[in-house]
């Protein structure tokens, strides 16, 4: 309950300070529409350059109105990063059109990092280009990288460095829709 209130609460500030938040919440106020998502005929106009439907437009609705799911998958520790995986390659087989981010930090980058192997001494690399091809962005805290001394160059090419983890979860919510996950 106390999360939930917590997520209440961080949407009310960022839509008290971008009130562009809350304004793509009224674009949805028709009733053939979807939460966040214009209309059919409003999608099109939005975009003039006519796109074939079902394909997905940057504001995270398909051609259709309808919305694109979007998840956030937190991971903080080397032992889940199998479970996570797993997670998301199935979470995409139910919802291929969806985005997905991985966030790392503390133990949770060491999949993620150049050359980094699994239990059974297969690379992580594989894994990471299969999702990273259906679209999931894996993104690495700076800050733990620094604690370990560590640099970007350190991070396999198929994730990126993000400044923070809580504040790249936190912006991923509050400013692009992301709903949360943590296993």
């Amino acid at each position: 309950m106390l999360r939930f209130v917590t997520m209440l609460l961080a949407l009310a500030f960022a839509i008290a300070a971008n009130p562009a938040v809350g304004a793509a919440t009224e674009v949805a106020a028709s009733p053939t529409s979807k939460v966040g998502c214009a209309s059919p005929e409003a999608a099109a106009a939005a975009n003039a350059a006519a796109q074939p439907a079902g394909q997905v437009h940057d504001r995270g609705c398909l051609s259709d109105g309808i919305a694109v799911p979007k998840v956030v998958f937190k991971l903080n520790t080397a032992e889940d990063a199998p479970t996570i995986l797993r997670f998301v390659t199935n979470y995409l087989a139910v919802e291929p059109s969806a985005h997905v981010a991985v966030v790392g930090y503390a133990g949770g980058i060491d999949f993620m990092l150049e050359g980094a192997r699994d239990a059974n001494g297969k690379l992580y690399a594989d894994q990471l280009a299969a999702l990273a091809d259906r679209g999931v962005a894996f993104k690495v805290c700076n800050n733990t990288l620094k604690a370990r001394n560590l640099t970007a160059s350190a991070v396999s090419p198929l994730a990126s460095v993000v400044p923070g983890a809580v504040n790249e979860i936190i912006r991923l919510q509050t400013k692009e829709g992301y709903a949360y996950f943590q296993n």
